[in-house]
């Protein structure tokens, strides 16, 4: 597929709803929430596009608004990838500016109506986001992060995925798998033999990702299919109604 062709299969992924498709969902609940995926655009090895993370988080929004009534928004696609900056390619923000971004789609969405909104976070490097969700709750409003680490293992489980979370970084099982199943086209030659594992990576806040691999691989993207990628986004689907109903629970 060229470039162009590529490009459209990628954000063919963008919401398409009308401001009435909103409105009625919406009437449906005690509480509107709205789901917004937070990716990255980092470097993923030779083989993932540095759209990864942002796909993925989008693949898992796209199959929790495919299950419960919720306001699905476009995408963060830049974000906190600081630790990638070696390689070409990896744009990033600031911590401020991620929180700041949050914060206002948050403020926006609570004029229009939408009482809650849940982070459907891509990039593990986002760390700012949990600060986000705590001091949301502590004023009172209604947020969430998502997946929580406990989401993923049961996923893991579920799809039958060997590597560890530890040892399954970056552009490993968990992320070819995914794209393997949401978008094949995108995925290039080269993640069957680009296994490589560095599961001390105690420094990895003062030296970055280039001090711990080469390729910019971290995990066993060897053991990527489509059918793990499918397992993994119906099971954070799944899980997803705990978050969603204590978001819509009434309260005291």
């Amino acid at each position: 597929m060229n470039g162009s062709g590529a490009l459209t299969a990628a954000y063919g992924w963008l919401p398409t709803d009308t401001t009435e498709e909103v409105r009625t969902r919406g009437a449906g609940v005690s509480t509107q929430v709205a789901v917004l995926p937070v990716g990255s655009f980092e470097q993923h090895g030779p083989f993932l596009p540095l759209a990864t993370d942002t796909l993925v988080a989008c693949a898992a929004a796209r199959e929790i608004a495919d299950r419960f009534p919720v306001h699905l928004l476009p995408p963060v696609t830049v974000s906190c990838s600081h630790e990638h900056a070696a390689w070409p390619g990896t744009v990033s923000i600031s911590a401020v500016t991620l929180h700041a971004v949050v914060r206002d789609i948050a403020e926006s969405l609570r004029r229009s109506g939408v009482g809650a909104l849940v982070v459907v976070n891509g990039h593990g490097g986002n760390y700012v986001l949990g600060n986000v969700v705590q001091e949301a709750s502590a004023r009172g409003e209604r947020m969430a992060l998502y997946p929580a680490a406990e989401d993923w293992e049961t996923a893991l489980s579920r799809a039958g995925v060997q590597t560890s979370a530890l040892t399954d970084m970056h552009a490993g099982e968990i992320e070819t798998s995914i794209l393997l199943h949401a978008h094949p086209e995108l995925v290039r030659p080269g993640h069957e033999s680009a296994d490589f594992t560095a599961d001390d990576r105690r420094h990895l806040l003062t030296l970055g990702m280039s001090a711990y691999t080469e390729s910019g691989v971290i995990g066993r993207p060897s053991l990527g299919s489509a059918e793990k990628g499918k397992e993994l986004l119906a099971s954070l689907a799944e899980s997803f109604g705990a978050v969603f109903e204590l978001l819509v629970s009434e309260r005291e």
